[in-house]
């Protein structure tokens, strides 16, 4: 297998390619770009360690074989590789203790949410739900996921699952939300 320096982060081109790819994924349920990101962040962050046989299907939104139609090997290499260095870009700055950044993509108005990135994270920590749920049970950690909670399920179509506005407010600033993952918990 290749491997990559962990500090190549991918650029735009390259997350465009991959972000292409999986909306081309069978099913429609593959991620999107913003939501690997937040799966990677809870993998990485977490726990335990998943292996890419085990969380593959939760990226593509079904067995490789299944979701994916690779043109050829080297298709199969490139988006792979690509994955793989996000991957190590996130796992660098988390196990350094750099700043972490989600990668959050705009709507039509120049507006990043979050709100997929928070679902990814969510999704990625489902992966490890037994570890996850120690941390989000501890009293001096558990508090720092509540806000991923919340941007996870803001506009789920089950009004039971939605948070509800803070002071009455209507919309909450998702800009304010600060993201400390410093490695394994």
């Amino acid at each position: 297998m290749r491997t990559f320096p962990q500090n190549n982060p991918l650029t735009d081109a390259e997350f465009d390619r991959l972000g292409e790819f999986l909306k081309g994924c069978k099913g429609g349920r593959a991620m999107n770009i913003e939501q690997l990101d937040g799966f990677f962040a809870a993998l990485i962050a977490g726990p335990e360690t998943v292996m890419p046989s085990e969380y593959y299907p939760e990226v593509f939104g079904g067995e490789m074989s299944d979701a994916c139609e690779f043109e050829n090997l080297d298709q199969a290499n490139e988006i792979l590789g690509l994955m793989m260095r996000h991957w190590n870009t996130i796992a660098g700055m988390l196990f350094k203790g750099e700043v972490y950044v989600p990668l959050l993509l705009e709507d039509e108005n120049g507006v990043a949410h979050g709100n997929d990135w928070a679902y990814g994270f969510m999704r990625g920590m489902g992966m490890c739900h037994d570890g996850w749920a120690e941390l989000v049970n501890d009293d001096d950690n558990g508090g720092c996921l509540v806000p991923m909670m919340m941007l996870c399920h803001e506009h789920d179509e089950d009004p039971e699952m939605r948070t509800e506005p803070i002071s009455g407010k209507k919309s909450r600033t998702h800009r304010n939300l600060v993201v400390n993952l410093s490695g394994k918990a």
